[in-house]
């Protein structure tokens, strides 16, 4: 692993370099601990080498709407009947302004919590707008390759942003030290979108420090069995910050819900960041609905199914292994991140048999050789591995 402000040099994390492409951020390089303040460069200007507002729902829009969508991680087949129902059960509250203090109750009474550490945002992309502006920091890290929303926000409030990169070869695997000591903002994402890592949570707990915020974006883990290694409800450490969204495993992207879970201080000032209502009537009932018992059962059972049908789309990826296909294991979200030598013709090829597949190159510390798959139905896994077989045989 190493501290990198460049975002260039090849895919994987392979001997990435330490000049000349993060522009905004600082641009070092580091191998298991804090680098010194002359290696510091500060640069104006977007980030010339990854294309950070990119995500999976541009691969099938347009043309690619008719595409089977193996590049968006919301789960298939959602939201559900009765989910649908409570939703459209709240259109007649619409003439009222919207009321969040019973879904924001719900939500903490589901992790435990005092209804002064829970923030409803928009969904989790809000969450990472009301951090970048509201907290006052002066070294942000954004631990990569991870979901890129988290650094494009603090970009476009100001900050310059400092890099930790995870290498193949170690597996994307974190190592604590890594981070630089004077950090006083660290956003992690456990399990990690695009790797499919699940970081242990005493390793991401070991990031907190007195004065440093430490913001963990879970918005995957209620797709984990159990929600092991989960930090959610957790108060015992300092300047913790975890961000979960209802809208993978419930299908809700465009009803846009999510949470903030934090200390009240921290939850105050998001709140003074928010606009009047930031919440619609019927996200907060959708919030409301998806932290009941009911719910997190359902939830529970999917969870174990993704992890059933994700072990099927490993097997067979790995009959590929002869033609340079690689996995990364072990895999633990409902997506995987896949090696392939000439990722963009084959993306291109399987768009013209009918399937989508994210882009990997538009990820820090990931170049053209790679691609996340979402993971399917057995079916549908079927169709996607005989159109790979006819690109790449």
């Amino acid at each position: 692993m190493r501290t990198d402000g460049t975002g260039n040099g090849p895919g994987g994390g392979h001997g990435l370099g330490t000049r000349g492409g993060l522009d905004g951020g600082y641009d070092r390089e580091t191998r298991g601990g804090p680098d010194s303040e002359h290696d510091r460069e500060t640069q104006g200007g977007p980030d010339n080498g990854h294309d950070l507002r990119h995500h999976g729902d541009a691969e099938v829009r347009d043309d690619g709407a008719a595409l089977v969508d193996l590049a968006v991680n919301v789960r298939a087949d959602t939201p559900p009947a009765w989910l649908r129902d409570e939703i459209a059960a709240s259109l007649s509250s619409l003439a009222a302004y919207p009321d969040g203090r019973a879904a924001r109750a719900a939500v903490a009474a589901r992790h435990g919590l005092p209804v002064d550490r829970v923030l409803l945002t928009a969904g989790a992309a809000e969450a990472f707008v009301l951090l970048a502006r509201a907290l006052k920091v002066r070294r942000p890290v954004v631990v990569h390759p991870q979901f890129t929303e988290p650094e494009a926000a603090l970009r476009d409030a100001g900050h310059t942003v400092d890099r930790v990169l995870l290498r193949a070869e170690d597996g994307f695997r974190l190592d604590a030290a890594a981070v630089p000591e004077d950090a006083d903002l660290v956003v992690i994402g456990n399990p990690t979108n695009p790797t499919s890592v699940l970081h242990p949570a005493d390793s991401v707990a070991r990031l907190a420090r007195p004065g440093r915020t430490l913001v963990v974006d879970e918005a995957f883990m209620d797709a984990v069995p159990g929600e092991r290694e989960a930090l959610a409800g957790r108060t015992d450490v300092p300047g913790l910050v975890v961000l979960r969204s209802l809208t993978k495993t419930w299908g809700l992207a465009g009803l846009r819900i999510g949470y903030v879970l934090a200390d009240p201080e921290v939850v105050a000032s998001l709140e003074r960041a928010q606009p009047l209502w930031p919440v619609s009537t019927p996200a907060l009932a959708a919030a409301e609905a998806c932290v009941a018992p009911r719910a997190l059962a359902e939830a529970a059972h999917a969870a174990h199914r993704i992890a059933s049908d994700r072990g099927h789309l490993v097997a067979g990826l790995a009959a590929f292994a002869p033609y340079g296909v690689r996995v990364v294991e072990p895999a633990e979200g409902p997506f995987l991140l896949v090696r392939i030598p000439g990722a963009a013709s084959v993306r291109r090829r399987l768009r013209e048999l009918g399937y989508a597949v994210r882009r990997g190159d538009t990820f820090p510390g990931l170049g053209e050789e790679w691609v996340r798959v979402a993971v399917r139905d057995r079916g549908t896994v079927r169709g996607f591995l005989r159109a790979l077989s006819a690109v790449l045989t």
